[in-house]
């Protein structure tokens, strides 16, 4: 059983509008990628924005602004971090959309991260979780804890590769 949260309302609140996203079995990706997008306060206020979601995957993107810097110029290996695990969160929420409402609570657990060279310019971050995972939580209807993997590969403004992340999270569902 997850730890019980004061934001127990406002959980509620979103799961309930992203749950209305799905009609007749049926996800409407673009209305999820924008409530995904907007849910998070941290994620708004540090610009870190979802851009793609879809059932196998997002794409989060760290803007080409100076506050997403470091002091050589280059962009901070935290706001490269953020996107990475905000395009697993989001992918997640793709690949389990006819069930979001069940969902009770996506923790990260765990992360390791290799930046393979400074990046430049925008920053594309595209994120999976585990499908096998994911296909199961989705064809069960009981209340259940979950184990998954997620990875993200980075890419900057050139298109070049510079960074992959790999996460842990523990994921509980509601009966439905």
């Amino acid at each position: 059983m997850p730890p019980k949260s004061k934001f127990s309302a406002e959980v509620n609140a979103a799961q309930s509008a992203l749950a209305a996203a799905v009609v007749d079995g049926r996800p409407d990706y673009e209305r999820i990628r924008q409530m995904v997008d907007a849910v998070v306060p941290f994620n708004n206020h540090v610009g870190v924005r979802v851009t793609e979601l879809g059932p196998t995957e997002a794409v989060a993107e760290v803007a080409d602004l100076p506050t997403m810097r470091n002091h050589l110029g280059t962009v901070h290996a935290g706001a490269m971090w953020l996107a990475a695990e905000v395009a697993c969160a989001a992918a997640f929420s793709g690949a389990v959309a006819t069930r979001i409402a069940a969902v009770q609570s996506f923790v990260l657990r765990e992360s390791k991260v290799s930046f393979l060279r400074p990046a430049t310019g925008r920053v594309r971050a595209t994120g999976t979780v585990e499908a096998a995972v994911c296909s199961r939580i989705v064809a069960e209807t009981t209340a259940e804890r979950y184990e998954m993997t997620g990875k993200a590969l980075l890419h900057d403004g050139s298109g070049t590769l510079v960074g992959k992340v790999d996460f842990d999270y523990v994921c509980w569902m509601k009966a439905n």
